[in-house]
């Protein structure tokens, strides 16, 4: 496949030009001209990177990520993607199509740095597992700037105005920030909606099953899930989980009573499998939730940081409050 290139130069190309530019300019010479908005420092999730140029070779990990990228016209800047949780949204589906797919899940490192990336975008902390050799200090010394999605930083929360950072952050980085402003009004106005939609509601308790047979695992309280729910129309009966997600035990939601349980739809098990092992569950049978039937479906990709969450925030409140 042909790729076409922006003509702006990347940050290691420019080195020998401002070395140039310490010696006597030849008579004539046009200077180099400055590329708008550059050069822009960001801090992201502990890691300061100076940018002199957009990134012209990057490679998204993680579905998320992938799509903040082509929610913001940048698909002519990937060269590649990889793990997809689900099903890209049809919007870009076509833009999506012409990325070449470096692996299913995670690549190796040898064929991420196959692609020749100069920037790296993973939406889960183990999108730069050390293990593996993909740390972010690993593709630093390869010469490879990096982000990472900003729920999964060490410290903070994951709110509405974290999502509206990213976005910024992401659109400065490869040097569209108007683009980025877009998408935000138009988030703000489709939040501000379901908003008044649920406005005055009395708050229904929510349980999010994600997976998990032993054990239950499920949106904690330092994710996007948990204002998802909130904005929705709900109160997630694990907000005092300390991590986007994590692990609770059958007996705690039990004790815990919710009205509805929130499916996350995604990998091999079904939702109708997943309602079955549920209600099949004798420890649950009298969970208000479980008794009544009250499901409600989201794709994972919906219930992360990304682009899709002002308008799962509206599909959640209408399955929540289906009079409303």
């Amino acid at each position: 496949m042909t790729w076409r290139r922006r003509t702006l130069l990347p940050a290691a190309a420019l080195v020998p030009l401002l070395a140039a530019c310490a010696a006597p300019a030849e008579k004539g010479a046009p200077a180099a001209e400055a590329v708008p908005g550059f050069p822009y420092t960001v801090a992201n999730c502990g890691v300061k990177t100076t940018y002199q140029a957009p990134p012209q070779r990057a490679v998204t990990m993680n579905q998320h990520v992938t799509e903040v990228m082509l929610a913001l016209g940048l698909e002519k800047s990937l060269v590649g993607t990889a793990y997809l949780d689900d099903r890209i949204l049809p919007a870009y589906k076509k833009a999506y199509d012409a990325v070449p797919v470096l692996a299913k899940e995670y690549p190796s490192k040898e064929a991420l740095l196959a692609a020749n990336p100069d920037f790296v975008y993973g939406g889960y902390s183990s999108a730069f597992d050390a293990k593996a050799g993909r740390s972010r200090d690993d593709l630093k010394a390869a010469g490879v700037n990096s982000r990472l999605n900003m729920e999964y930083c060490p410290s903070g929360s994951s709110s509405l105005a974290d999502l509206y950072r990213e976005v910024d952050e992401v659109a400065r980085t490869f040097g569209v920030p108007d683009r980025g402003t877009r998408w935000t009004a138009e988030a703000k106005k489709t939040v501000a909606a379901t908003e008044k939609k649920v406005d005055g509601v009395a708050p229904v308790s929510v349980f999010v099953y994600d997976s998990g047979d032993k054990s239950a695992f499920t949106a904690g309280g330092k994710g996007i899930g948990n204002e998802l729910i909130t904005r929705a129309g709900g109160r997630n009966v694990f907000a005092d989980l300390d991590k986007p997600f994590g692990d609770a035990t059958w007996e705690q939601v039990v004790a815990r009573k919710p009205d509805v349980i929130v499916i996350y739809d995604y990998g091999s098990t079904t939702v109708d499998q997943k309602k079955k092992r549920l209600l099949e569950d004798p420890a649950l049978k009298d969970v208000p939730a479980v008794k009544n039937r009250r499901f409600a479906v989201l794709p994972l990709s919906d219930a992360v940081l990304g682009v899709r969450v002002p308008a799962a925030i509206e599909k959640l409140a209408t399955q929540l409050h289906p009079t409303r």
